[in-house]
């Protein structure tokens, strides 16, 4: 099956989370037979600020941990030559990250070219600007792939696209592994972006008070850290790490005995369910994991088997505490956590649900897998 892909970037990590999922996606439809291209813009914000801070040599890091993915570029000033992209499609899935005239042009091509069209919805704007959501015409689309329950029935009750299937994110679980026999530098180390003060609160309740009374040893990386940020940190005697490429992150995971996840507010008030790719890449990687409080609506994962739940900065301190002086606990936290991936959540699996939802959209078998029927015909 030939596959075309519209997304903000797969070279690029840089404040953009999605591109764990969409590396880990592409890799698993290579590895079924599937030739795929993903589109990027050129002069994409992510990719733009990630060169700006940390030059090209970058994208030839980016190379070297994923020899067999190879970005297309176009210009969003011109007009793409859809001839060449898409006469040869068998499915297109356009990210909501990208501009209204692209999805609606690619939607209008759908008929000429032929081919199955999905888009992919990883963001909370359904429920924070249902306004952005309006500009966009779904009118061409089979579909729409959502990363969460409650955003789905946002789109069936709204009636913006025909059909809706919700599509978590998941784990690059190959790639995403555990090595926690790796000498530890520090107790705790946080990965994430400090964002649009839509955590800042919450950061200093449940990561930056209880390692600073607990006298931890700990790191945190991440980009859009404001000075007040990183004052905050020094105060409490964190080293700031600054930009962490996401292909990295297991190399630190390994280095630290745990780590803790704090969602923004918008996933937490508006999005229950939804666990976005932090707490998804932890658990891959197997280091314990201590969540300040989020609802599982989809029964995803046990609390107080995968991870633990502090209720509030307090409760945050005393589980941090016991996680570091129990190696039993870890140990369970971290085996159960790694053991719920696998059985669950892995870019495979999400392959697996995508596969059927193209049979159900009338996309022939013999497309969808073509190593399988290779193989039945030798």
């Amino acid at each position: 099956m030939k596959i075309v892909m519209f997304y903000h970037s797969l070279y690029s990590d840089w404040n953009h989370g999605n591109a764990h999922f969409l590396r880990g996606i592409v890799k698993e439809l290579q590895k079924r037979g599937h030739d795929v291209d993903v589109y990027e813009p050129e002069g994409g914000w992510s990719l733009q600020n990630l060169l700006k801070d940390h030059g090209a040599e970058q994208l030839d890091e980016f190379r070297q941990y994923y020899p067999s993915l190879n970005p297309q570029f176009y210009n969003p000033e011109k007009k793409l030559n859809y001839q060449n992209i898409l006469s040869n499609a068998d499915l297109v899935i356009v990210h909501e990250w990208n501009e209204p005239n692209l999805i609606a042009e690619i939607g209008r091509k759908k008929e000429k070219f032929n081919f199955k069209l999905l888009f992919h919805d990883t963001h909370h704007r359904a429920v924070s600007a249902e306004e952005e959501m309006k500009k966009f015409d779904f009118s061409h689309f089979d579909g729409a792939l959502v990363f969460g329950d409650v955003i789905k029935k946002i789109y069936e009750e709204k009636k913006w696209v025909d059909k809706v299937w919700t599509w978590h994110e998941a784990a690059d679980a190959d790639f995403f592994s555990p090595n926690r026999d790796e000498e530890k530098e520090g107790d705790l180390v946080w990965i994430g972006n400090w964002g649009d003060g839509e955590r800042t609160e919450e950061l200093m309740e449940f990561l930056i008070k209880p390692i600073k009374e607990l006298k931890l040893k700990a790191k945190v990386y991440g980009v859009r850290y404001p000075e007040k940020a990183q004052k905050a940190l020094a105060d409490a005697g964190i080293e700031y790490g600054g930009y962490l490429p996401n292909y990295k992150v297991p190399e630190v995971f390994a280095k630290y005995k745990v780590t803790v996840h704090v969602p923004r507010r918008p996933y937490v008030e508006m999005l229950p369910g939804i666990p976005t790719i932090r707490p998804l890449e932890a658990l891959s990687c197997g280091i314990p994991l201590i969540c300040s409080p989020w609802n599982d609506a989809e029964d995803l994962f046990t609390p107080g088997e995968d991870y633990l739940i502090a209720k509030d900065g307090n409760d945050m301190g005393y589980k941090l505490a016991e996680v570091l002086k129990s190696p039993h606990l870890a140990k369970s936290l971290s085996d159960n956590g790694r053991k719920t991936i696998l059985e669950n959540h892995t870019c495979s699996h999400r392959v697996n649900t995508l596969e059927g939802i193209l049979q159900e959209i009338g996309m022939p078998k013999d497309n969808i897998f073509p190593i399988h029927h290779k193989t039945m015909e030798a």
